[in-house]
């Protein structure tokens, strides 16, 4: 599937995602970074429709969770951020603050900036932490437990879509449990996100970064994707991901505390790869470009030049489709890999490593 290059209106075809879990959907993945509109000083929240039994619970839940919810401004465009703290912790994701390491930060309905600073950011899991310089009347936010979180829950996305202040849109979860992959970009490299939320919560470009709230008001996710047609690379209506919010925490204390990530949870075989083509051009495995000496490939006799064709149950006919595998599985987990040697077709048994952090 078509995917579009993050904070950009145009959308641009850039490369395939593929999404497994939860059912094993396939839909493009557009991530979109920093919006480059100019913001509106005004809140705007998108009405719930009419008739819909649980809208006046709704101005409720926005009034609490829209001091909680900041624009970013980065010398590339605009995004958007959660406050965590009372010292004015703020998570985003990483595509967002890109390479900058200075931002500014406003609330929905002031009128006034304050500078920030980057705290530490990991691209594997897309998160990023920065810390406003002024942190008086930044309002930290209620998060929830995002593994009670269900298909069916209704859940409203709050951010900045391009640069419109405090904007809401509505929706349900339609799905947990996926890994999606979202492509590359300049300042942040390709990333596939493990356990990613789908919502119908229309995410736009500018809402990278901001809140998936449920209707307790708390905080359950960190949208980050849309899906985008494969047809004509425009975005899919009613198809966004987001970070569950027990992830976006868990990264987020590890990077305030140490500036960086020192237990990313997440598996590893400890090789390079990249995807392999046959000679009719289309992919045909997962090729071994190196292994890491004494790494889980290593010991399980992997080496540079087999193909990976499976990872356990699951086809590996790209390093995408390893790479999603991987996010669903965890680290110390025993997976057989069936592997290409030439004209041999082997299995050996994987005791995966963990990601390294930052």
């Amino acid at each position: 599937m078509r995917v579009t290059q993050r904070g950009r209106r145009a959308l641009i075809a850039t490369a395939m995602a593929a999404v497994v879990g939860g059912g094993g959907v396939a839909v493009g993945a557009a991530a979109f970074g920093p919006a480059t509109a100019e913001p509106s000083p005004v809140p705007a929240a998108a009405p719930a429709p009419a008739g819909t039994p649980t809208s006046a619970g709704y101005a409720a839940v926005v009034r609490e969770v829209l001091p909680s919810v900041v624009l970013i401004r980065t010398p590339s465009g605009l995004g958007s951020g959660v406050v965590l703290d009372a010292k004015g912790n703020i998570v985003t994701n990483a595509h967002v603050a890109g390479d900058a390491t200075s931002f500014e930060v406003q609330v929905a309905g002031q009128a006034e900036a304050r500078p920030a600073r980057l705290v530490g950011t990991y691209p594997p899991d897309d998160l990023a932490v920065i810390r406003a310089d002024d942190p008086s009347g930044l309002r930290p936010a209620r998060f929830g437990d995002s593994s009670r979180a269900q298909a069916g829950d209704v859940v409203l996305a709050i951010g900045n879509p391009l640069g419109l202040s405090g904007s809401v849109t509505e929706g349900i979860i339609s799905a947990t449990g996926r890994a999606v992959t979202e492509p590359a970009a300049p300042g942040s490299p390709a990333a596939t996100l493990p356990d990613a939320i789908q919502t119908s919560a229309p995410i736009n470009p500018g809402n990278s970064g901001g809140a998936l709230v449920n209707s307790a008001g708390e905080v359950i996710g960190i949208p980050t994707l849309a899906a985008a047609s494969p047809q004509s690379g425009a975005q899919a209506q009613g198809i966004g991901f987001a970070i569950p919010s027990n992830l976006a925490r868990d990264i987020a204390r590890q990077l305030i505390t140490s500036g960086k990530v020192t237990n990313s949870h997440r598996a590893a075989i400890g090789a390079q790869v990249a995807t392999v083509t046959g000679a009719d051009g289309a992919p045909a495995g997962t090729g071994v470009a190196a292994v890491t000496p004494g790494g889980p490939a290593d010991q399980a006799g992997i080496r540079a030049g087999d193909v990976i064709r499976s990872f356990g149950d699951t086809p590996t006919p790209d390093s995408e489709s390893l790479t999603q595998a991987l996010a669903g599985a965890r680290p110390g987990q025993s997976v057989t890999l069936t592997i290409a040697r030439g004209d041999q077709t082997l299995t050996t048994e994987v005791r995966l490593g963990e990601l390294p952090g930052s």
